[in-house]
């Protein structure tokens, strides 16, 4: 078995286990629906699908907010407040 990939941040693990359980519910939908299952079955299971989703988004955006955006205003009060407030707004996405 290879090794694991050197991931960037800490939470890119995360982000990649929540997209594999994306992934796995995706290809059940496919199959539901091939199969011709009840469409508010098919319905719940992409509801599940889109909220793996948005989760994982969320996750690598405030992780790159945290890591990558802070290093670059970390000694400037200005850009530091911006961001602050930017962090605040981000819990929206």
């Amino acid at each position: 078995m290879s090794e694991p990939p050197d991931l960037r941040h800490r939470s890119h693990g995360d982000v990649v286990k929540r997209l594999k359980r994306a992934d796995g519910h995706l290809r059940k939908v496919i199959q539901m629906i091939e199969e011709a299952r009840p469409c508010a079955d098919v319905a719940q299971q992409l509801q599940a699908i889109e909220s793996a989703l948005r989760s994982a988004k969320q996750v690598y955006i405030r992780d790159h907010i945290d890591h990558c955006m802070d290093e670059h205003v970390r000694d400037d009060a200005a850009g530091a407040a911006v961001l602050a407030e930017f962090k605040q707004i981000s819990k929206y996405l």
